[in-house]
């Protein structure tokens, strides 16, 4: 059977202090549901505190990097998959993911949450942004749901599945 996977996309060096604590606690209720984390796989941002959430729960972590070189990979990443696309990588980002989590807000992530939307995926807002939220339900509101915790953003992907 396969395994769920969870595609967890936010801010890099742009991220906020919220959005890193909400990046890894969302990694952490992750790897406790037995799904596989997916992020952008760099040492940076959502990406890692994700990834470092998914590793102290003793989750599995999968890191789809935008290079096609180990330089700027999360130490929290165990199976990284290099794709020398640059952002390109969003699509299969999202497209691999069963529900995509967008944890904050910055241009890449707005980027994963469209191209989501474009392939009728579930996305599940977990930002202090109420412009992104209310664009993106605008959009697709049958396809956009917002969380005011990670324990809600758990609750709904598992309501989505």
């Amino acid at each position: 059977m396969r395994k769920i996977i969870i595609g967890v996309m936010g801010p890099g060096e742009k991220a906020t202090d919220n959005d890193l604590q909400n990046a890894y606690e969302l990694g952490k209720h992750i790897a406790q549901q037995g799904w596989i984390l997916l992020t952008g796989g760099r040492n940076v941002g959502v990406m890692d505190a994700a990834s470092k959430g998914a590793k102290s729960a003793h989750g599995l972590t999968l890191g789809i990097l935008p290079s096609n070189s180990s330089n700027g990979i999360s130490e929290a990443v165990d199976i990284a998959i290099f794709t020398d696309m640059g952002n390109a990588r969003n699509n299969i980002n999202v497209l691999t993911s069963d529900v995509v989590i967008a944890c904050g807000m910055g241009t890449g992530t707005a980027s994963e949450i469209a191209l989501a939307l474009k392939a009728s995926k579930r996305v599940i807002l977990l930002t202090e942004d109420i412009h992104s939220k209310v664009f993106f339900q605008k959009l697709m509101p049958d396809y956009v749901y917002v969380a005011d915790s990670c324990e809600n953003a758990i609750a709904i992907a598992k309501a989505i599945l």
